[in-house]
């Protein structure tokens, strides 16, 4: 299997996804290589639990995950948003096969030890035979992240985690987290990459502030393994014609070259 590429969709990016957006991953398909999509829905499932009127109970401001909100959770991640991102794909030219982190043991995850937060898992392994299976049959794997631990209960696991122990177990050289924004601003200016290290001078210095802090954070934590990039990109699907690929802000490691424009 070549080099496979990672893309992160996360919940509030979910319905902002172009049509452009799906034909570059269709395109990525083409230039061989191999994105796998992974995918977040927490607006959704918001506007779900209002619907159904389940309560929500919340621990230092993050939502527990009870059973029955575990319930609204797989429906709306497995079934209509992931159905509705296959969709996309197959009529952007790119044909997707859509599954969750428990069809074929495709993720396994442990509780979380802060039993307040319920039923939320991190993942321990990721069966990467699930994946290469569907690539090397033409698809690209479209996945939601619920996961059941050793004895098969579900768990909620967070997209990002979930999408970054996707790249690291299939060995991708590259992960995408799809945003609201076109990449990372430095002084108004979106920049084509940033050292992973100088990230935390950025952010002390102003140049980087507000919700983007936690997305850098998350993209350098990313960067283990062989993973040597991960690519801050905006939703709509402006690519690099030649090469196939979403533009965006790269983040990489200091010992690594910068790349050309991605």
């Amino acid at each position: 299997m070549n080099s496979i590429t990672v893309v992160k969709c996360g919940g509030s990016t979910v319905n902002k996804l172009t049509a452009e957006f799906f034909k570059s991953i269709a395109a990525m398909k083409e230039k061989g290589m191999n994105p796998v999509l992974v995918h977040g829905g927490g607006p959704e499932i918001n506007r779900m639990l209002e619907q159904m009127q389940i309560e929500c109970e919340f621990v230092n401001g993050l939502r527990k995950t009870t059973p029955e909100v575990l319930e609204v959770a797989e429906m709306i991640l497995s079934g209509k948003v992931n159905k509705c991102l296959v969709s996309s794909l197959q009529s952007a030219g790119a044909p997707a096969f859509g599954m969750s982190g428990i069809d074929g043991g495709l993720l396994e995850a442990e509780q979380v030890a802060d039993q307040d937060l319920g039923l939320v898992g991190n993942v321990v392994n990721v069966n990467t035979s699930c994946i290469h299976s569907m690539l090397e049959s033409g698809f690209v794997p479209v996945i939601a992240p619920i996961a059941a631990d050793e004895n098969g209960k579900k768990l909620n696991v967070n997209a990002d985690a979930a999408a970054s122990a996707v790249a690291q177990a299939v060995g991708a050289k590259e992960l995408l987290f799809i945003t609201d924004v076109e990449g990372v601003l430095i002084d108004g200016s979106k920049a084509d990459y940033i050292h992973a290290e100088k990230l935390e001078q950025h952010i002390r210095d102003g140049e980087i502030y507000g919700g983007m802090i936690p997305k850098v954070q998350a993209a350098a934590a990313s960067l283990t393994g062989d993973l040597e990039k991960v690519v801050i990109a905006g939703a709509n699907g402006h690519t690099d014609k030649a090469e196939g690929k979403l533009k965006g802000t790269a983040i990489i490691r200091e010992q690594v070259q910068a790349p050309s424009l991605t």
